[in-house]
């Protein structure tokens, strides 16, 4: 009987074959690796069973997503995170010890030309479907990334310019074969390229409508199992789930159902926390920490609180100016906009000296991260050099700035009520610079659509850490003046071009790390982004009956209420739900009874 990978064979065109993939053999000196040595993380008394209800975080917080895709137009929303955390890599990194571990490949080998790397698909393997996954589903996965019909430049650009094909040994080995030299670790990260179920797919000119709204099988924990549109999503546990019993994902993802509801205003999403209607509920922000995060339900211990320290590379956070709006095109306008916004003032007074200034886009990479550069400071003096060398000297009755009749404003969009305040300072402090900031809140998925259509003239965001500072999708000019990249600057500078593009290319760990601190003080420079805050722990409210390991997080967990499902790293999944303390909560409330208050301070990770 000819196998499965034969038969595909056979039945593929020469052509797709030449584009995409190719057959080939092992090397005769291949050198299979794993790891199972490194710690275990997840607690072994996690329980199963029960359900998580959130609101929380990029999920569905403010707004419905706009799609189920996870390319194409409007998939990158944040809700995508959760979708693409069911989709499994081949390893991942061991969210401590930072070291490959095993995902959806048992084994790994590097090739001697120091651009392919070879994987054993796990046998086991299968989609939520019942099919099993095999090399060809890696084939079709850089099909499908570069094919015209997905509508998404960004992934058609990165997977035909740095993957060159997917090499096909037997059904469950394959390698990625990539057009640079890289080191082991970032084949790892660079060359990584999660498999699409080319049974599902059928790509063509309709493809971006007809899959909008079609759930997608995957190969991680969960599964979407109903969709209310406008309202809420559901996510359910595979009781049978192919990978349950694997080292590291052995007492993880253990509720039965994850159920993610809107709730557009934060405010009363918090109030549905305190009726016992959520898990939990993020209260990082001081106004929650400080002031909404008392009274009966913690002194009574029924809800607890956790402060929690991380190490690990910081979000992005800030203002990017649109340097596609003439305005913007100068840069002495850039940089007296940088010394006209007070964001030491918004640390000390909205956000009571919690959150730290955060100084560049590439925070907490180590030795990649250059700690010299310092964000540029409120000062009004320089402010007013600047703009005034921009032609912008004179002002209006009203102190605004004119020039040639008009004067100098400028909107900023932003996508979470909850920074209304933060915004509102920026606003009334630029006055004294003479600039006019007008405020635009859109909800988040509108904020986000918005900035990626590069309709904005200051988009007020952020990014999430990656493992890798991410150059490449911000700031080359490869994704500028075009919608549906990630650029809100629209940053188009030969010389950081050639830095990244070397960045990306370079083999030396050492020599990157260089050019990755060169490339932060050219866009440091460029002055198009304006850091803002950062955020070296996460706070979170959370009902009694919901349990944590010790300690409840790694060194690089996210606040695990507002990303319930990251696809990024390997530890999520860590908490469960324990049904018997979730009884007696409830009839210690109807009876009055009251338990000792617990708040957490965990320092584990914390540093010095």
């Amino acid at each position: 009987m000819k196998s499965l990978l034969v038969a595909l064979l056979l039945a593929a065109p020469a052509a797709a074959q030449n584009a995409h993939w190719e057959k080939a053999a092992l090397p005769a000196n291949i050198k299979w690796v794993t790891n199972d040595a490194d710690p275990l993380y997840a607690d072994p008394g996690a329980k199963k069973g029960g359900t998580f209800r959130t609101c929380a975080g990029g999920c569905l917080a403010s707004s419905f997503p706009l799609t189920l895709r996870t390319v194409g137009p409007d998939s990158n929303d944040s809700f995508r995170t959760a979708l693409l955390a069911n989709q499994m890599s081949m390893t991942y990194y061991h969210p401590n010890t930072r070291n490959p571990i095993p995902g959806l490949a048992t084994h790994w080998a590097y090739g001697d030309d120091d651009k392919t790397i070879y994987y054993k698909i796990n046998p086991k393997a299968v989609w939520s479907d019942g099919v099993p996954v095999t090399a060809m589903d890696f084939a079709f996965a850089l099909e499908m990334m570069r094919s015209k019909d997905i509508v998404a430049p960004w992934y058609n650009e990165y997977y035909s310019t740095k993957f060159d094909k997917i090499l096909i040994i037997d059904d469950h080995t394959v390698a990625f074969r990539g057009t640079e030299k890289k080191n082991h670790n970032d084949m790892h990260y660079f060359y990584d390229l999660n498999p699409r179920p080319r049974h599902f797919h059928k790509l063509g000119p309709d493809w971006v409508r007809d899959y909008n709204w079609k759930v997608e099988p995957n190969t991680g924990a969960y599964q979407i199992s109903k969709v209310e549109k406008g309202k809420e999503i559901v996510f359910e546990r595979k009781k049978d789930w192919w990978a349950k019993d694997l080292k590291y994902f052995k007492n993880r993802h253990n509720v039965d159902r994850i159920v993610m509801t809107v709730i557009r205003d934060p405010n009363i999403a918090y109030e549905h926390f305190k009726k016992g209607q959520l898990e939990g509920f993020p209260i990082t922000t001081p106004q929650y920490w400080h002031e909404k995060a008392t009274g009966d339900i913690y002194d009574k211990g029924y809800a607890h609180k956790l402060w929690f320290y991380e190490d690990r590379p910081q979000p992005e956070y800030g203002m990017w100016l649109n340097q596609d709006v003439e305005l913007f095109k100068d840069l002495n306008v850039r940089l007296g906009f940088q010394h006209a916004m007070n964001v030491e003032k918004v640390l000390k007074t909205v956000l009571r000296g919690d959150y730290e200034r955060l100084n560049s886009n590439a925070e907490g990479y180590g030795k990649a991260t250059d700690r010299t550069i310092k964000a540029r400071a409120f000062d009004l003096k320089l402010a007013d050099e600047y703009l005034a060398k921009a032609g912008w000297g004179k002002r209006g009755d009203d102190g605004i700035r004119v020039k040639d009749g008009k004067r100098l404003t400028a909107r900023v969009t932003y996508g979470a009520a909850a920074h209304t305040d933060r915004v509102v300072v920026l606003k009334e402090e630029a006055k004294k610079a003479g600039i006019e900031l007008t405020l635009q809140l859109l909800d988040s998925a509108a904020a986000f659509k918005n900035n990626l259509e590069k309709k904005h003239e200051i988009a007020y965001s952020g990014w999430g850490a990656q493992d890798q500072p991410e150059y490449w999708g911000q700031y080359h000019g490869k994704n500028a003046h075009k919608p549906q990249t990630n650029n809100f600057s629209n940053t188009d500078d030969p010389k950081l071009d050639k830095m990244i593009d070397d960045w990306r290319a370079e083999f030396s760990e050492t020599k990157k790390a260089e050019l990755s601190r060169a490339i932060q003080r050219r866009i440091w420079e460029i002055g198009a982004y304006i850091p803002t805050w950062k955020v070296p722990y996460w706070r979170i409210a959370y009902w009694r009956w919901l349990k944590w390991p010790k300690p409840p997080g790694t060194k690089t967990s996210d606040d695990p209420i507002t990303y319930v499902l990251k696809e990024s790293d390997a530890w999520d999944g860590m908490f469960w739900v324990d049904e018997d303390a979730k009884r007696e909560t409830m009839e210690a409330m109807k009876a009055g009874k009251a338990f000792p208050p617990v708040t957490i301070v965990d320092k584990t990770y914390k540093e010095d």
